[in-house]
């Protein structure tokens, strides 16, 4: 087989009475294919649940995996907000820190980038402000000139950090990318990409009506609230491609250690863990039908085409019409991916071998120590 260097993964996972994720209206998301209205759950949706699950494969459970705090008050809580010197020092740096990491606006908490900084950077930047407390031994003035000094080579300074330091933007960062408006040579290309899943069919969409009763009124029988949701119900299709080279290079010199166990429970996590969107009321928790991982060195492709025409939504027949489309382009373009999958149903893939989610997530594991 040749090196690979991508891995694909496609899923089919069902949700009956749902809102998976909403848009600005309250509605459930949705998109246009085929001509279909199609329910939809945004890629950020995903990433973020698959960020921060308690999982027995979490990717905070993997040893080394440094942590990354995404946030406006990272200065302010992180930085800072630990340290012990005079408050009247801490007032004279904290405008400096904040604009270094923010930029010149920074000092306005409306005005800051919702920004992603790992546990090394805001380690460093903790010492740097101590650094410069104990310099000023109490004096605010002298803070005051120690800072705005020490921002002006902010940049050179936490660059030159960044180029020796493993995940300086923590395993978050490594994974999906980094975008610093402030900053662009803090930018990290994510080796991640994940498509937005949809509905193999057409939407299936209701308007709930609940009611809350309260229960201490004895003169007003019934319901006390009358409220409406919607709630919808269908087989997503979901797709995510991992870049290798590229996640090796983010890992930097953990590459060897982490690439291995990240892959392993970044498949668990695309299986099993779903998005937590009213929990109370819904219970929105599946797990995969269908995946198929698939491993080459090609670009990879979307088998979302499957699903254009849109198809019965139940797992067997969208099966059957991925596997029959990935078949066309097997014979139309040969690309020769080594693949193997897992169904609740009886159905075959073309050129892949059927296994357990263990067996997938063993296989993805491998596949680094694979690259040269």
């Amino acid at each position: 087989m040749p090196e690979p260097r991508f891995l694909q993964i496609h899923t089919l996972t069902a949700y009956p009475a749902a809102l998976l994720n909403r848009d600005d209206s309250g509605l459930a998301k949705r998109l246009t294919y085929g001509g279909v209205i199609r329910t939809r759950v945004s890629s950020q949706c995903l990433k973020r649940h698959w960020r921060i699950a308690d999982d027995p494969n979490a990717l905070h459970a993997i040893d080394g995996a440094d942590a990354a705090y995404r946030s406006r008050e990272l200065v302010t809580r992180k930085v800072l907000g630990s340290l012990s010197a005079p408050a009247s020092v801490m007032k004279a740096i904290e405008p400096e820190f904040q604009m270094a990491v923010y930029g010149d606006k920074g000092t306005a908490k409306s005005a800051r980038q919702t920004l992603l900084l790992g546990e090394r950077e805001i380690a460093w930047l903790r010492a740097e402000a101590e650094r410069l407390a104990g310099e000023a031994d109490g004096d605010a003035a002298a803070a005051k000139t120690l800072a705005a000094d020490w921002r002006k080579t902010f940049r050179d300074t936490i660059k030159a950090m960044r180029e020796v330091t493993a995940l300086p933007g923590g395993l978050v960062g490594a994974l999906f990318g980094r975008m610093v408006t402030s900053d662009p040579e803090a930018n990290i290309t994510a080796p991640v990409h994940v498509a937005h899943a949809f509905t193999v069919g057409g939407e299936e969409t209701e308007s709930d009506y609940f009611t809350a009763v309260d229960d201490l009124a004895d003169d007003a029988p019934g319901a006390d609230t009358i409220q409406e949701t919607e709630l919808t119900s269908g087989l997503y299709y979901g797709y995510v491609v991992v870049d290798l080279p590229g996640l090796k290079r983010n890992l930097g010199p953990a590459a060897d250690t982490l690439a291995g166990p990240v892959l392993h429970n970044l498949v668990h996590l695309i299986a099993e863990v779903s998005p937590g969107a009213k929990l109370g009321s819904t219970a929105p928790y599946s797990r995969a039908s269908f995946m198929l991982l698939e491993a080459g060195d090609r670009q990879p492709r979307s088998l979302a085409e499957a699903f254009h025409k849109a198809v019965r939504g139940d797992a067997t027949a969208a099966t059957r019409a991925l596997a029959e489309h990935l078949g066309r382009l097997d014979a139309a373009y040969a690309t020769g991916e080594e693949r193997h999958f897992l169904s609740l149903r009886d159905e075959t893939v073309p050129g892949a071998g059927r296994g357990t989610l263990k067996v997938l997530a063993d296989f993805a594991a491998a596949l680094p120590g694979r690259i040269a």
